[in-house]
C-alpha cells in the first residue's frame, strides 16, 4: 500500500506532492499566523515550563491529521499532541494500518520565543518501519524530503551529509543533561571532550536536518518519543549518514530503545560519538 501511494505508476520518482503541501498548508494557516502572536490563553504547560503546547500545536496536528488520512484512506495518526491526550494511541506504530507520525510544531519553546528555529516533521511508517519523511521551517521556507531508498531532498536538491575532516572536532547536538536519568548523564557528559564541541540541542528535526546537509556532525539524544526522531532519522540516512544506539542496534520507532542514541554523517563519526557515550556512562 505505501510503495503504490508513494510511487505511483511506473516512472513516478518521488512523494507525493500533496503531502508536501499538506504541510506548507497546515503550516500557513495554523501556524505562521501565530508566529510572534501568541496570546498568553493559547501557551499552555503539559508536564512542566519546559515542555509547552500551543494553539498552533493543537490546530496544525488537527489540519494534518485531517489532510493525511484523506490522502491515503485507512491510514491513521500518531500525533505528539493526540498522544497527550490518550497515550493508547502510540500502539498504532506496532499495529498493521500505515501511520503518519505527526510533530506539528517541533522546538515549541523557540517558537513561543518568536524565533524561527522550529519545524514541522511528518514521517510515514509501517510495522516500524518509516518510508518517506517531511521536515518543514516556514519561517526560513525550508522542505526537506526523504524516501526510503530514494534518498533525500532539501527545496528539491539533492543532499548528502558527507564526513567531517579527518582529526576535526566533532560539533554535536545533545539532549540537556538536566533531562535525563542519572545513567544517562553520565553518557552524555562523555560527550565533554577536546574531541567534540557538544552543545544542547534545539528543535530535533532541525538538528537532524543540519546532519543531514553537513552543517553539524552529530546528534545524540536520550528520549525517543517517534514523532521527534522519525522523520529526521530517515532524513539522515537517506542523505549518507549513519545512526545507532548505545547498545549498537538501530534506533526503533516504537519505543524500547538502549539510550543514549546517535545520528551522525557517516559510520565513523556515529562510533566516535557512541565510543564517547559509552566512556562516559
Amino acid at each position: 500500500m505505501i510503495d503504490d501511494f508513494l510511487y505511483g505508476t511506473a516512472g513516478h520518482t518521488g512523494p507525493p506532492a500533496e503531502v508536501e503541501a499538506a504541510v506548507r498548508a497546515a503550516a500557513a494557516a495554523e501556524i505562521m499566523p501565530r508566529h510572534r502572536k501568541l496570546a498568553a490563553h493559547e501557551i499552555i504547560e503539559k508536564s512542566g515550563p519546559h515542555d509547552l503546547v500551543t494553539a498552533a500545536d493543537r490546530l496544525a496536528e488537527e489540519h494534518l491529521t485531517a489532510a493525511l488520512t484523506k490522502l491515503l484512506p485507512g491510514s491513521v495518526v500518531v500525533g505528539e499532541e493526540s498522544v497527550h491526550a490518550d497515550p493508547a494511541v502510540y500502539e498504532a506504530l506496532g499495529g498493521d494500518a500505515p501511520v503518519w507520525i505527526v510533530d506539528p510544531v517541533d522546538g515549541t519553546r523557540q517558537f513561543v520565543r518568536g524565533e524561527a528555529g522550529f519545524c514541522t516533521l511528518v514521517a510515514l511508517a509501517l510495522h516500524g518501519e518509516v518510508y518517506a519523511s517531511w521536515t518543514y521551517a516556514p519561517v526560513r521556507d525550508e522542505m526537506a524530503i526523504a524516501v526510503r531508498g530514494r534518498g533525500a531532498t532539501l527545496n528539491g536538491a539533492p543532499i548528502r551529509s558527507g564526513a567531517p575532516a579527518p582529526g576535526a572536532v566533532l560539533k554535536v547536538a545533545m539532549s540537556h543533561p538536566d533531562y535525563t536519568t542519572e545513567a544517562q548523564k553520565r553518557a552524555l557528559l562523555g560527550l565533554r571532550t577536546e574531541s567534540i564541541a557538544a552543545r544542547p540541542c534545539g528543535s530535533a528535526g532541525l538538528e537532524y536536518l543540519a546532519v543531514a546537509r553537513g552543517s553539524l556532525d552529530a546528534v545524540a539524544f536520550n528520549w525517543e518519543y517517534a514523532w521527534d526522531h522519525a522523520a529526521g532519522l530517515l532524513l539522515v540516512t537517506e542523505a549518507g549518514g549513519a545512526q545507532s544506539t548505545l547498545s549498537g542496534a538501530p534506533f526503533r520507532i516504537a519505543g524500547g530503545n538502549d539510550l543514549p542514541f546517535t545520528a551522525a554523517r557517516d559510520e565513523a563519526t556515529a562510533q566516535r560519538v557512541l565510543a564517547a557515550l559509552r566512556t562516559g556512562g
